[in-house]
């Protein structure tokens, strides 16, 4: 069944499917150019077995439509085979719904949890994160390397299992989990009052995105438009974050060369996109700010213009800062043609978001599913085609650019139409429409957020799906530094820039 991002449908008339059949048709889509968004369970909320039916929905990104299946009914124990060796796309998505629900995709290559959570029906006890066989390599010079989940620096916990012959790795496996937090969990039945300050602790990073997908997502199954100003907010609160992301990772890539001005300057000019953020709403991060129906906090001229006098000088500031980085032989030489993601390999993958954009695809939710139909005019997608540390380096740089052109835009337009007193937000009703299905895309700073939400008979949630680009990309990590020295995984990682707590939900 097939409709656009921006419709809702009746979840009763989505057609069902054959499991075997199901992994056919996906793959054959894929082929076709589709890419897979989500796979997951969807419960029987009127029966009282425990019925499941594997929903998977597929989007098309030149066209903006969005394709979903699913199976007949399942229970826990039950198989079906494998989609993951015809599409490697869904390798993580069998992982996380046989971890789940104990469905088991017969003939997956290497089905281990990713999370370490208990099934929704409480029928085992949760291991403990980490608690699981990994990938080895044989051979008596081959030795294994083991990093985290606790690491030197204040950061998120994850486990990282090199296999590596002398100082080359063959082989990462990364095991995550231990920032788990029953997100998704806590979701089922609302929407609740204190959903949306939920949906802004996803990924705290994040925020903004998070909160623009769950708003866009609500007023798709409600049929609503956010008023112009609130459109125009959200828009400024997502581009600043990602200035402020950006401007941090250049940050960080430079410090793990040893390039130690441009790391210490962008740590403090991120600071400065951050404080900007504050001036809309109070909140760094941007929270409290973004709400279904629109923003919470309206803007009038002079602080267009406060912001954008802010705004101009904090970007020449990472401009000078970034340039002294790229114009430096040393950091090129560890930069370039390093942790190299080829284009097949990110196609393969289904890599999202800048990681995807620096291996040569040209995604971005922006252009492909503008929020309010807003059709993105300023830029076009950019992409690189070295797909190394450096293209993703040199990728945040440009489109910095791009993000300051965007506000600049929207601060203009901010200006006019608050001349005269407007709303930036149009209560909307608490409870949704009975058995629908919607998507909303959000193009964030590391990637496409997506969130689905299906309702039951009385308008509550029986599903809502969260995948952080994080979900998408780890696995792109595990790649990029395969044949490459294990001194220069911190680079690779960095260049990536995945959220734990993004994929722990």
């Amino acid at each position: 069944m097939e409709f656009h991002y921006t419709q809702s449908i009746d979840t009763r008339e989505i057609p069902a499917l054959a499991p075997e059949i199901l992994g056919i048709r996906i793959s054959h889509m894929v082929g076709q150019g589709w890419r897979v968004i989500s796979f997951c369970a969807l419960r029987n909320t009127e029966s009282i077995l425990l019925e499941l039916s594997l929903l998977c929905l597929l989007a098309h990104e030149e066209t903006g439509k969005i394709a979903a299946f699913r199976t007949s009914p399942l229970s826990p124990g039950d198989t079906y085979p494998s989609i993951t060796p015809q599409c490697p796309q869904m390798h993580w998505f069998e992982r996380e719904l046989h971890e789940q629900w104990k469905i088991i995709p017969e003939g997956h290559p290497w089905l281990k949890p990713i999370r370490f959570v208990p099934p929704m029906n409480g029928e085992r006890e949760r291991p403990l994160p980490g608690d699981t066989n990994y990938f080895t390599v044989a051979g008596s010079e081959v030795h294994e390397v083991a990093v985290g989940p606790i690491h030197a620096g204040v950061i998120e916990p994850g486990h990282f299992r090199f296999q590596c012959y002398g100082e080359e790795v063959m082989h990462l496996e990364i095991s995550l989990g231990y920032q788990h937090r029953g997100i998704e969990q806590r979701l089922q039945h609302g929407p609740y009052k204190a959903t949306p300050t939920v949906m802004e602790c996803v990924a705290g990073d994040s925020s903004v995105a998070h909160a623009t997908a769950y708003a866009v997502l609500t007023e798709t199954l409600l049929e609503q438009h956010a008023p112009a100003q609130g459109q125009a907010i959200r828009r400024v609160a997502l581009e600043l974050e990602r200035l402020a992301n950006h401007t941090g990772d250049m940050g960080a890539i430079a410090g793990d060369t040893g390039f130690l001005s441009t790391a210490s300057w962008c740590g403090r000019i991120r600071g400065d996109f951050l404080n900007i953020t504050a001036l809309l709403c109070g909140n760094r991060f941007g929270r409290g700010l973004i709400r279904p129906g629109g923003t919470l906090y309206t803007v009038d001229p002079a602080l267009c213009q406060t912001i954008l006098e802010r705004l101009e000088l904090a970007y020449r500031d990472m401009c000078g800062a970034v340039n002294v980085m790229f114009h430096s032989a040393s950091v090129l030489d560890r930069l370039q043609s390093t942790g190299i993601l080829s284009t097949k390999a990110a196609q393969d993958l289904g890599i999202v978001g800048l990681a995807a954009r620096a291996s040569g695809i040209p995604t971005d939710a922006r252009f492909r599913f503008p929020i309010d139909g807003f059709q993105e005019e300023t830029a076009q997608i950019r992409t690189l085609t070295s797909g190394d540390v450096y293209a993703r380096a040199l990728l945040r740089y440009q489109e910095a650019e791009d993000s300051m052109n965007i506000i600049r835009r929207e601060l203009a337009h901010l200006a006019k139409i608050t001349q005269t007193p407007s709303p930036a937000c149009t209560p909307l009703p608490l409870r949704l429409p009975p058995h629908r299905l919607a998507v909303a895309f959000c193009e964030g700073w590391r990637g496409t957020v997506c969130h689905t939400a299906a309702t039951d008979a009385s308008g509550s949630f029986a599903l809502y799906k969260i995948i952080d680009p994080s979900f998408h990309n780890w696995i792109g990590v595990a790649m990029v530094v395969r044949n490459e020295q294990i001194s220069d995984f911190p680079l690779c990682n960095k260049s990536f820039n995945l959220s734990y707590c993004g994929h722990d939900l």
